[in-house]
This record gives structure tokens, sequence and C-alpha cells, in this order.
């Protein structure tokens, strides 16, 4: 089986110049399709300088169109039997590609979620590699001696030549924070002990996403109206259509975590109108009453294993 790894990338050129070393030794991997979704920083240039090292193919959208939009034309241009999409700050460890072409072997219609883990010393840089923090930021980068700034660098050297450096300093979850560990542990535990429930779209992950590619053209890929939650939705499809989730061990991605850009899904709800109105049925609302409950430092029953 071929795989290709599909990223969708905004105005991230430092931590895309990483998430492409990432993916240099990676065995199995045919194609690497990034998709520059109407960057006005340097994304060009590090593109320019990646084809040099893998099998990079690369699109431009002159105007920002979404992520959905971004990951649907990565897909379609990707020549790969598997799709394994990763975001533009986001490490691929070791292994990634290979553990998820093995959970694939199986005649099973299945998606691959691997183990989404990030980086919690970036979360102030603009560039990792150089300890370059972002202007609103510095008065925090004075505060610091020159060993603290060397200990929240992550550099092409380390991820190419010393990842168990950058594995170190990891940790479980997309973002800091004891809320989202405990999201991350709930979906990881339900993808592994809650493996017939009917809710196991609602672990699936937006990066280290995995799923044959004729089954994603099939499904018409992501849904065009939502740039959050939209790897939810297309997995809420595909299990329906009769695909699994299942969980991809030891496949584990490193979010090179910022402080811009995130968008909260409690507070963003056009994610939640557009998901409602194409599949009315959908416990959406149980869900985000589960979210809320786990931000508020509850412990609800779990969503997986209702009644």
């Amino acid at each position: 089986m071929t795989a290709s790894v599909v990223i969708r990338t905004h105005n991230e050129a430092p931590r895309l110049r990483l998430t492409l070393a990432s993916l240099e030794n990676q065995q199995g991997l045919d194609e690497v399709v990034v998709v520059d979704d109407g960057s006005t920083d340097a994304t060009g240039d590090v593109l320019a300088a990646a084809k040099l090292r893998l099998p990079l193919r690369s699109l431009h959208h002159a105007a920002p169109r979404g992520r959905s939009a971004a990951s649907n034309a990565g897909a379609a241009a990707a020549t790969g039997a598997l799709l394994i999409f990763l975001d533009g700050d986001t490490l691929a460890g070791p292994g990634l590609v290979a553990r998820h072409l093995e959970a694939h072997r199986g005649p099973e219609a299945i998606m691959g979620r691997g183990e989404t883990w990030h980086l919690r010393c970036t979360r102030f840089l603009s560039d990792p590699q150089t300890a370059t923090f972002w202007p609103h930021e510095r008065a925090r980068e004075a505060a610091l001696s020159e060993s603290e700034r060397a200990a929240m660098c992550v550099t092409e050297r380390q991820v190419r030549h010393g990842f168990d450096s950058i594995a170190a300093r990891a940790a479980p979850a997309i973002y800091p924070g004891i809320h989202p560990r405990r999201l991350y542990d709930a979906e990881m535990a339900a993808l592994q002990s809650h493996r017939d429930s009917d809710r196991l779209w609602a672990a699936a992950s937006g990066s280290n996403l995995s799923l044959a590619r004729d089954r994603f053209v099939a499904a018409g890929g992501f849904h065009p109206g939502m740039d959050i939650n939209e790897h939810r939705e297309l997995a809420y499809r595909l299990c329906r259509s009769g695909a699994r989730l299942v969980p991809v061990d030891g496949a584990r991605s490193y979010h090179l975590t910022h402080r811009d850009g995130w968008r909260d899904p409690l507070q963003d709800d056009g994610w939640e109108r557009s998901f409602v109105a194409a599949h009315a049925e959908a416990p959406v609302a149980e869900l985000k009453a589960y979210w809320s409950a786990l931000a508020a430092d509850a412990s609800p029953a779990s969503f997986f294993a209702p009644g």
C-alpha cells in the first residue's frame, strides 16, 4: 500500500520547516502533498528547500480557503492509496507512517487515529528553531536565561538526529493543560475499551488521522462548510457507512504549540450548526455538554459508553 501525507498550512513557515524535516526518514512514505492555503510568509521558500529532500508536491491557494478546502485539495492531488493528514505545525514522530500503514493492512474499513501529543515549550515562539518570541511576548523573553531559551528550541538537527530530546519534552493531548489532557485520555481510552461504540467518531483527530483515499473520495471529503471539528463530521459519516475508528498505537505526532489562532469549539458554534444541519440525529448537544463538564472539572459519564 502506498501512502501520501497531506499537510494543510497557512503562515506557519518556521514550524512547517520542522514538520517537513520530520518526514524525511519515514519508512513507507511515497509522497508529501502540502497545500499552502494563502500564506504570505516564507512558506514558498520552505517548500522549495524541502523538495530537495522529500518527494514533495505543493499546491498554492492565492487566498485562504480554510482547513476543509485545503485538505480536500491535497487529497485530490495525492496519489497514495492511504491518506495521512497532518498540520503544518505538527511533527511526525519516528515510525508514524509505517504504523499507520500497518494498521490498514487488514480487510476492514478503518480510520486510524494516532497518538496526538504536544510541545508546550514552543507556545511563546514564532520560530521554535531560533527561539524567536512573538513580538507581544518580548517581556517574557527578557526574563529568561540563555539556558532557559535553549530548552525551548526545537531544531531541524534535533528532528533529524536527536528526536528523543524532543519526545522527552512532550506530553499527551494536542494542547497543554489539564482539560485537553482529560479529553485526550477519555478519547484514547474509548478507542481502546469501547471498540463497538457507535460514538467513536467523536474521538477522531484533526491531525494524525489516516484513511483509504478511495473511501475519503467516495465520502465527498471534509464538509466544505466546516473549518473546526470537520474531522469529527467526516468520521461520523464514515462510521455510519460501516468504517471503524481505531487507535494507531505508537504513531505519535507532536504539536508545536502556539498561543494564537486557537478556536474554542464550545464558543465557536458555527461548526455545530453545520453538523446538525447535515445530521439532525447526531448527539452533538450531548457531546458539547460532555466537553463542558470536562472543562468544569466534573466527572461526567463517558460520552462513548452511554447508559
